[in-house]
């Protein structure tokens, strides 16, 4: 081989080299950027629980009479040092809305933590925790998203908080632990045979539920002409229920009503007609309460279909077993906006059945033939 031949082989190597080098940079880079939208994402919720949120507000208002102070002297009132931690601690009361800032580097106690730490009435420091949870990023949209039904089992849950709320899977104890904790402060959540069932709230339906709407109505595409089959009762005080709530929530959806009402009894085979509702629709509403055996027999049809169906109850022990790990709405005829409450989150869930039909289909219709 010639001297050039080899200064060329060796200028080849050198800039195959460099080439490497370069994309080996190229891919640190875009490494680097990851793990820094990673670590972003996974500061976005609060770190602390909303009652141990409160700590550095009450410290100001125990310190210093809750004038506005610098963050390093809030440290001086808490009685620890002024680092990293402290600083998180500093954001989560933010994210709460316990603490603004008047100006860079300068902290003030709001009126929000003020009614929280010193209530002037019965209730006036659970409605400041309720705001502080609706407020909350990743806490609020969890809440507002389950408001009405019970948690799935943790693997289900631990996967939505991943998949649909893009919470970082290292994270999603931590956020567990602090979204349980703050809604139990709330008082939002209520406890039974180790199941969390989330309880809701009317001013939580009303801030949530116009935005919701909005934003599941984008990717659940739905048109005029599409219907939503409601199975239930026909009987009072049940069958009531049609015109009063679901008629109103299928068409804040975006759907056209249905029901296999007393008309359809008059002519033709009842059972084609109610098969042909079923296969013709989009989405279901099953109303479960009272177990009736007509309710269940059209949920196993639209089950066999493969159709997405939203559950509706008021009791609990309404709900066979086989389908508590589908998303169940629960309501209360005792709570006096019970009927507005029900017709927002009905038409959520039809939406939100639509855009992820794995959370209202029945888990054989999902699993490959």
């Amino acid at each position: 081989m010639s001297d050039e031949d080899v200064n060329e082989s060796e200028a080849a190597v050198s800039k195959k080299t460099t080439t490497k080098k370069k994309k080996r940079a190229k891919t640190s880079k875009r490494a680097a950027k990851r793990k820094a939208e990673v670590i972003g994402a996974a500061a976005k919720f609060p770190r602390h629980s909303v009652e141990k949120a409160l700590r550095i507000p009450r410290a100001i208002i125990e310190q210093n009479a809750g004038h506005a102070c610098s963050d390093r002297d809030s440290a001086t009132y808490v009685g620890v040092g002024f680092n990293g931690p402290y600083r998180v601690e500093i954001s989560s009361a933010i994210k709460y809305g316990f603490l603004d800032r008047p100006s860079p580097g300068m902290i003030a106690v709001t009126d929000r933590a003020r009614q929280a730490i010193r209530p002037q009435k019965a209730g006036e420091d659970i409605e400041a925790f309720r705001a502080a949870v609706l407020d909350a990023p990743d806490i609020a949209e969890v809440y507002k998203h389950y408001r009405g039904e019970y948690l799935p089992d943790d693997g289900f849950f631990e996967h939505a908080l991943e998949d649909k709320f893009s919470i970082p899977a290292e994270k999603v104890p931590e956020f567990k632990e602090i979204f349980l904790a703050s809604l139990q402060s709330a008082q939002l959540v209520d406890k039974k045979d180790n199941k969390y069932r989330i309880l809701d709230t009317k001013s939580a339906s009303e801030d949530s539920a116009t935005t919701t709407i909005k934003k599941l109505s984008t990717t659940a595409n739905v048109s005029a002409s599409d219907s939503c089959f409601v199975l239930m009762p026909f009987g009072p005080p049940i069958g009531e229920y049609y015109s009063q709530i679901y008629e109103t929530a299928i068409r804040k959806a975006g759907l056209r009503p249905v029901r296999a009402d007393a008309d359809i009894f008059g002519t033709g085979k009842i059972i084609d007609q109610i098969w042909e509702g079923i296969n013709a629709a989009k989405v279901l509403v099953a109303e479960l309460t009272t177990r009736n055996p007509n309710v269940f027999y059209e949920l196993g049809l639209a089950h066999a279909l493969d159709k997405p169906v939203v559950l509706v109850s008021s009791n609990e022990d309404d709900v066979p077993f086989d389908l508590k790990h589908i998303r169940v709405i629960y309501y209360n005829v005792s709570d006096p906006f019970w009927g507005q409450k029900l017709i927002e989150k009905v038409a959520e869930n039809i939406l939100s059945a639509l855009t992820n039909p794995e959370e209202a289909v029945f888990k054989r219709a999902l699993t490959p033939r």
